[in-house]
């Protein structure tokens, strides 16, 4: 595969992950718990399935070789996939895709603590940049009511800075076992969540149909195309491709659901991606190109 395939690969899977947030709009009556259930069992089958092509083997070795970081990964992407859907559903999209890219410089700063890896200079720059528009969103959400979807964002990008930990922790190549295992974790956390709070999970069809679709194709389909690419495309190149998915969001409710974004959500979300190129384009700078892979 060429450098210019796997750039395409990666933005077409932004593209797809932009729509998770109108898809979310869609659901008329099921709650976070019943969508994440919905979600996760159409997107697991279809991971795993992408697992066994990819390397040929039997499935249950590649979970097996995750070990005890796989299971912490995936618990991160229970509170990463969890808190995405309350946020979306409890505040605007805006909001909500631009406090998800904090997670980078969440993850940065764990790898620091908890790893003890160094951190550049410049990433500790943009993380203090995207630290000024965080204050101004969750400030905005405090004032307009918005304050619990705010906070369910940012759980959210916690999570996913989790899950990437948990792949540095456990030197882990290859993170789809780990996706796949998180969309298992996250079935049995929903269903014990329902059960407790009485919640249904049977939930009119539509809003299952619209959550499997989202698993199985937006979020799964989105993983695979993201995989294949970052294997010839350099991490900081990555950053700035995926920004892609924190632009669109907003632009397809607006279009077809003509939800706007508040000044204050502009703003802080505008200082957040500044971060997040900065820290990219330092990043490429200090490294050189990856050459494309045969």
């Amino acid at each position: 595969m060429g450098y210019s395939t796997g750039v395409i690969l990666v933005a077409v899977a932004a593209v797809l992950w932009s729509l998770l947030g109108l898809a979310i709009r869609q659901i008329e009556e099921a709650g976070t718990w019943a969508i994440l259930f919905w979600r996760s069992a159409a997107m697991v089958p279809a991971l795993l399935a992408f697992v066994a092509w990819r390397k040929r083997k039997p499935i249950l070795p590649a979970l097996r070789a995750t070990g005890w970081a796989g299971l912490m990964g995936g618990f991160g992407l229970v509170l990463a996939f969890s808190g995405a859907i309350f946020a979306i559903q409890s505040t605007t999209v805006a909001n909500a895709v631009f406090l998800f890219a904090a997670s980078p410089f969440l993850a940065a700063a764990l790898s620091w603590a908890v790893l003890r890896e160094s951190v550049r200079p410049a990433t500790w720059l943009a993380i203090a940049i995207a630290m000024a528009g965080l204050v101004v969103m969750v400030r905005e959400g405090l004032a307009l009511g918005a304050l619990a979807g705010n906070l369910a964002a940012l759980a959210s990008a916690l999570g996913f800075a989790l899950f990437t930990l948990a792949l540095r922790w456990g030197r882990l190549g290859d993170m789809m076992p780990a996706v796949a295992i998180g969309g298992m974790l996250s079935m049995v956390v929903a269903l014990g969540t329902l059960g407790l709070t009485g919640e249904p999970l049977l939930v009119p069809a539509r809003d299952i149909a619209i959550a499997m679709a989202m698993g199985a194709g937006l979020l799964a389909v989105g993983m695979a195309l993201y995989t294949m690419g970052s294997q010839v495309v350099p991490a900081a190149e990555l950053t700035l491709i995926t920004m892609i998915e924190s632009m669109l969001a907003p632009v397809w409710v607006w279009l077809v659901l003509g939800e706007q974004a508040s000044a204050g959500t502009l703003w802080g979300g505008a200082i957040i991606l500044a971060a997040v190129a900065l820290n990219a384009v330092s990043g490429m700078r200090r490294k050189p190109a990856i050459p494309p892979m045969a």
